[in-house]
């Protein structure tokens, strides 16, 4: 977005409707006032000098290229092969607990874990896509004059936690609660699915857009780290007991450029001064700081672990947020009612794209409040209103997240009635009464229907459902059209297949019935009923044409 001119004013911090008042200090260059954040400092942890290029950041830039590189290889192998390792993704951990399967992704994030208990965060920073898409967009945007400065949220620091919960410890614990024994483990370290828990091609676009340029440019670079990532929640924790820290010797000056240079929005300076080593466990161990102090003072070694220091530390460390309490509060009631609004919508949105999402819907909702509230406001360094009016850069900022939010609100909308209607369905398979079953059909039909008219995509588990309904009530023309239409928005789902190929059969339309069970079993060779049931169509039509 292009800088907005306005009438000359004091430094603003990253989202605020007044001049910030506070010592100030540079981050990421030596540069302008306007590229000034709003962290208050002692003058001792100012910059002072320019700093060195890191010598590290090229390996580190090629140590993600090669994780990518690797990915590639990997995704190749299951393509040539038909099979391959499970996906070295902690997600993949999930399978473990929910399902017993100890996969490739479990083994690595239990590697992940104790290779941190002993060095601290290096995985975030040196072999973490995520992060790699994050750091990427930090550089375009600096290449396009943009340096979005971290904004800071006490209340929406514990999503990663509460990520982190709901996938890895919710699962066993509901199942806890149902009496149900954890499921025997066995070892699933091939597969002949790779791709099937990953989203495709045009959502996984989405979650690099999302999870890199535009959550960096609201929230500063990390963003994702800080306040989505449910791995980043377990890597922090246990990097509060690990001994390998940045550390500092005699020879700091402290001049801030260790500050300056860190993309992990850990104030260094301040750190290293209070507690002799870096403790925050934002820290991702890039070692940019190491290798761009003019005094060679810092190095990467064992040092006192934070949980250790932790008295010293809540006494000693000032923090200084963007927002009022009542303002977090509000930001996290967004959040949450955002879950569920992108959680899983048109059966297509995975959870931790819906954090992202939520997370942008949060701040967005938070910046028009402020925008309409305040004469002037202004949010990373662009003037969006001054005295009253909308500047260039509101004009432009301000619809695009009426818009976003509206969007929102709109995926709700479609949510609500997609979950209705299927929650009425199901209660309606355990109705023994024949009158209070046929109410509850109709009124789940409804809400079906009604996601899918204002839905934005069509979802092939809304139209299988909608098909199977208007089956039970004896409309077969309608209920093809809705198995045609599940076939087209998921090709991955088989049920509509069979049932297609039912209807067809059911009306005679035998030759119809032939080319859908075969393009199931093109897609799914080791499908025992889909060919069972080819066989016995093939031997039906043979018996038809047969004189």
């Amino acid at each position: 977005m292009p800088r907005s001119g306005g009438p000359s004013r004091q430094p603003l911090s990253p989202i605020t409707s007044e001049p910030y008042s506070g010592t100030l200090y540079t981050m990421n260059r030596p540069v302008r006032a306007e590229r000034l954040t709003q962290l208050p400092v002692p003058d001792k942890h100012r910059t002072r000098g320019e700093a060195r290029p890191s010598k590290r950041g090229l390996v580190r830039t090629l140590s993600l290229v090669l994780v990518h590189v690797l990915v590639l290889v990997h995704v190749a192998h299951w393509k040539i092969t038909g099979r391959t390792f499970t996906p070295l993704e902690p997600s993949e951990a999930m399978q473990t607990l929910e399902l017993g399967h100890v996969n490739a992704g479990f083994v690595l994030f239990i590697l992940l874990i104790l290779s941190t208990l002993l060095f601290g965060r290096f995985f975030c920073g040196w072999a973490c896509h995520v992060m790699a898409y994050q750091d990427g967009a930090s550089w375009i945007l600096r290449r396009l004059g943009i340096e979005p400065k971290p904004i800071r949220s006490r209340l929406l620091f514990l999503v990663p936690f509460g990520a982190a919960f709901y996938m890895f410890v919710w699962p066993s614990l509901t199942r806890m609660i149902k009496g149900h024994p954890f499921p025997a483990l066995e070892a699933h370290f091939a597969t002949e699915s790779f791709w099937q828990t990953f989203p495709g091609p045009i959502v996984s676009i989405i979650i690099i857009l999302v999870c890199g340029p535009i959550l960096v440019y609201f929230l500063g670079s990390k963003a994702f780290c800080s306040y989505g990532c449910p791995y980043g929640a377990f890597f922090g924790a246990v990097d509060a007991v690990a001994p390998g820290r940045i550390r500092v010797n005699d020879a700091c000056e402290q001049c801030g450029i260790c500050t300056q240079v860190c993309t992990s929005n850990v104030r260094v300076s301040e750190e290293v001064a209070k507690f002799r080593a870096v403790v925050d466990t934002g820290c991702m161990k890039t070692l940019d700081c190491v290798s761009a102090c003019p005094k060679e003072a810092l190095s990467f070694g064992p040092a006192k672990p934070g949980l250790l220091q932790w008295s010293a530390i809540r006494k000693k460390k000032r923090r200084v947020y963007d927002f009022t309490w009542t303002e977090e509060i509000v930001l996290l009631a967004v959040f949450l009612v955002s879950g569920y609004c992108w959680r899983g919508l048109y059966e297509e949105v995975p959870f931790l794209l819906a954090v992202g999402l939520s997370i942008l819907t949060a701040f967005a909702v938070l910046i028009l409040w402020r925008f309409v509230r305040s004469r002037d406001f202004t949010f990373q360094r662009h003037v969006v209103r001054s005295a009253g009016r909308p500047t260039r850069a509101g004009l432009v900022l301000v619809p695009l997240l009426v818009a976003y939010v509206f969007l929102t609100g709109h995926s709700g909308f479609v949510q609500y009635h997609a979950k209705e209607g299927v929650r009425l369905l199901k209660k309606a398979e355990g109705t023994a009464d024949p009158a209070s079953r046929d109410e509850l059909v109709d009124h789940s039909l409804e809400h079906l229907q009604l996601a899918d008219r204002w839905g934005l995509v069509s979802a092939g588990g809304t139209h299988l459902q909608i098909g199977s309904i208007l089956r039970s009530k004896g409309d077969l023309e309608g209920a093809e059209n809705e198995m045609r239409k599940a076939i087209a928005a998921d090709p991955s789902m088989r049920t509509p297949y069979f049932e297609l190929a039912s209807l067809l059969i059911r009306r005679g339309a035998l030759e119809d019935a032939k080319p859908v069970l075969e393009e199931l079993l093109r897609r799914d060779p080791e499908n025992a009923q889909a060919r069972d049931w080819l066989q016995r169509l093939e031997k039906d039509i043979e018996e038809k044409y047969t004189p």
